[in-house]
């Protein structure tokens, strides 16, 4: 029962790459047919590969703007402050699930590329064991005749002297020897190929392991940034926001220059799987024939096997050879018994230069290597460069998200920097005023002299008396001490009264504890005791 044929039938993604505009660096036409060789073709994949670079410029052109534009703006109302905050809140949500999104379609791409070159490397390495197998088959096989038959057939010459018939049996058999040699010599030579094979091997794995790797931790960065972002804009951290900015243009540029080179690797790889055949003919024309690359490469069973006619001669060849010598063993061993040795030495050789020979043959048959060659087609021109595509759609993605979110960056510090200055014109002596909690201990403040607080030597502190209780209604005025020992480290005492502020209790020092006498009843009936010590 004969197997269907595998055809190989080029995605539809590949011809609408394939049709992408090829230009020179002059801007003339070139043919879109895949030669790399060529140094016209070379130029059109590098102006391909140049849209990365045209379009990381337009990027920082924009934000170059939108940050002179920041600089030049004046002072926003608080009115309209906050739907400003709500707007760059929004930008920042947006972005980031907008790269969110686009990772995982890199995510995506990255392992489909990474399939696709898998699936041609092992190809590849499968062919090239074939082509080894041959290599060998045909080596062995050579050695077995030229040097193993000719030993044995020069021997029996010396032992057969003197009869004719039977060295003319060893005439005709040298005969074959020769006939064999020389179709053997005719096969085509394809060490060339296994070489070239495994080097190609090599290099697509060791340039893919690269690629994968470098996606890999451009994805990664991508996810740590969005992260950093939100924390970032969260803390309002100025150090955090600067790292960030910093990873944010390396991933910019890194996403720009991957789209670049994903497009032309995508644009070149399709201009091969539109026409491989062709490619490859051209390529092996030096070692290989065009009717045995087009056996290959095709498979057609109306395709002649160019092998068969020097294959089948050696067949027959080692036929004769074998009756020849079955008929030597039955009628000279009697008469010669010293040339059983070289006889059965010639017949366990033909037996298996016989066998290798049909294992040659089974591996010089089209179907193992069109097999290998088709898998190494559908590996690169379906997943890898599908994958291409998606890996081009997350680095466009990602460079237009990266540069919204550097631009609602720049916003949030030129906000963090107005929010500033509207602490500086806040009263530093407000005890509640964040700002004043920043700033650093004046150690001349300590001696100036509070309604409220002790004065800054010993002896005046040790000159305070208690006064004395009395049960009058009257109340002098209560005082009120801000200890910054949490926040400054040194007592501070301020003369702001707090009643009427909607401000809590004041605390009391253990020294003030010590100097003020607790409030008589009458006080805490009049005042309550929110005020007891």
């Amino acid at each position: 029962m004969a197997t269907a044929r595998l055809d190989y039938v080029a995605p539809w993604w590949t011809y609408w790459l394939h049709n992408f505009p090829h230009f020179g660096f002059f801007f003339q036409s070139v043919d879109n047919t895949f030669k790399p060789e060529e140094a016209s073709y070379q130029q059109s994949l590098i102006l391909l590969a140049s849209v990365g670079a045209v379009g990381l410029g337009l990027s920082l052109l924009i934000l170059a703007v939108y940050l002179v534009c920041l600089c030049c703006r004046k002072d926003i109302d608080k009115d309209s402050k906050r739907p400003d905050t709500c707007c760059i809140t929004w930008t920042a949500i947006i972005t980031g699930l907008i790269i969110c999104s686009a990772v995982g379609l890199g995510f995506y791409g990255n392992s489909e590329t990474n399939d696709g070159v898998y699936q041609l490397t092992y190809s590849l390495y499968n062919a090239n064991h074939t082509l080894g197998g041959i290599n060998n088959l045909v080596a062995g096989s050579m050695g077995n005749v030229e040097t193993g038959l000719k030993q044995h057939l020069e021997r029996l010459d010396e032992i057969f002297a003197t009869r004719a018939d039977y060295l003319q049996a060893l005439r005709f058999m040298t005969l074959m020897v020769k006939n064999v040699i020389r179709q053997l010599t005719a096969l085509p030579d394809i060490n060339k190929a296994n070489a070239d094979l495994a080097a190609i091997a090599d290099q697509v794995a060791f340039v893919e392991y690269c690629r994968w790797l470098v996606y890999l931790l451009l994805l990664i960065l991508d996810l740590v940034i969005c992260l950093a972002l939100c924390l970032g804009m969260a803390k309002q951290s100025r150090w955090l926001l600067i790292t960030i900015m910093a990873f944010l243009m390396l991933s910019l540029i890194l996403s720009w220059v991957s789209l670049g080179a994903g497009t032309a690797t995508a644009v070149g790889t399709s201009d091969f799987c539109v026409s491989p055949d062709k490619f490859i003919v051209n390529q092996t024309r030096d070692f290989l024939s065009a009717d045995v690359a087009h056996y290959y490469l095709f498979c057609s069973p109306n395709l002649p096997n160019p092998f068969q006619q020097s294959l089948t001669i050696c067949q027959r060849s080692l036929t004769t050879m074998q009756i020849q010598i079955q008929g030597l063993l039955q009628f000279s061993v009697p008469i010669f018994p010293t040339a059983e040795r070289d006889l059965l030495g010639i017949q366990r050789l033909l037996n298996s230069t016989e066998f290798s020979l049909h294992q040659l043959t089974a591996l010089l048959d089209c179907r193992g290597l069109h097999k290998d060659y088709l898998d190494a087609l559908m590996g690169v021109c379906y997943d890898g460069v599908e994958g291409l595509l998606y890996l081009s759609l997350f680095s466009l993605l990602a460079a237009c998200a990266l540069s919204a979110m550097l631009c609602a960056i720049f916003r949030v510090w030129t906000l963090m920097g107005s929010r500033d200055k509207e602490y500086d014109d806040i009263d530093e002596e407000d005890p509640f005023n964040p700002q004043a909690r920043r700033i650093s201990y004046n150690p001349r403040r300590s001696n100036i002299h509070s309604f409220c607080s002790y004065t800054s030597s010993l002896g005046s502190q040790a000159s305070l008396h208690p006064p004395p209780q009395t049960a009058s209604n009257a109340m002098p005025p209560p005082e009120y001490m801000n200890q910054s020992m949490l926040f400054g480290g040194s007592p501070r005492y301020e003369n702001v009264p707090l009643i009427g502020r909607g401000s809590p209790p004041p605390s009391y020092s253990p020294s003030m504890r010590t100097t003020y006498p607790s409030m008589t009843d009458a006080q805490i009936r009049h005042f309550g005791t929110d005020f007891q010590v």
